[in-house]
């Protein structure tokens, strides 16, 4: 007989562009047409004559918001949140993504469902409110994150490396080579988190 599955989320980490993105929404799919409960986001990258000045936040229900954009320091005040050479958008992103992990659980009837949270990163860390309604999640909700997080590269992020340690968290690290055989792996724990 088998130990009692003790993951209560799904993350996938991986480099940028590895694919994490598109695994999340192949996996909503095949949830979706099981009739799991299911919401949440996912980010996107915004193009322009085929460069990427941007990222927008996109929910599963297709509403759009603006996460970061490219901007040059004399031209924004001082005040706002860079990544690079991006500028985060917080009041767009909070506006979109807060209400969704709000009403992540609030539904009293005992189904568990699903919260797409894509991606915990440098961006999104700048709202604390996102970092509170993240742990909120996290610690007992009966709703399971799917979501992504960033290899470690420099300086640690605390909500980063705290998940990517919790014993109720399985990790699925994305490369090229299993990106495109690891989604019956992902969609599996998805639904064994939800038992």
């Amino acid at each position: 007989m088998q130990a009692p599955n003790m993951a209560k989320h799904v993350f996938l980490t991986g480099p940028p562009g590895i694919g994490k993105t598109t695994l999340i929404q192949k996996t909503v799919e095949v949830l979706k047409s099981s009739v799991v409960p299911i919401d949440g986001f996912y980010t996107e990258e915004v193009r322009e004559g085929g460069r990427r000045i941007g990222f927008d936040v996109v929910t599963l229900c297709g509403r759009r918001g603006v996460l970061s954009r490219i901007g040059s320091s004399h031209s924004v005040p001082r005040h706002e949140y860079h990544v690079g050479q991006y500028v985060v958008d917080l009041a767009s992103f909070e506006q979109l993504a807060l209400p969704l992990l709000r009403n992540a659980d609030c539904d009293n009837s005992g189904v568990k469902k699903v919260c797409v949270i894509d991606e915990i990163g440098k961006m999104e860390l700048f709202s604390q409110s996102f970092i509170q309604a993240v742990h909120h999640i996290l610690s007992g909700s009966a709703t399971v994150i799917l979501g992504t997080i960033p290899v470690p590269k420099g300086k640690p992020l605390g909500l980063v490396e705290e998940i990517r340690n919790k014993k109720e968290v399985k990790v699925f690290s994305i490369t090229r080579e299993n990106r495109d055989s690891v989604l019956q792996d992902v969609v599996a724990a998805v639904q064994n988190c939800l038992k």
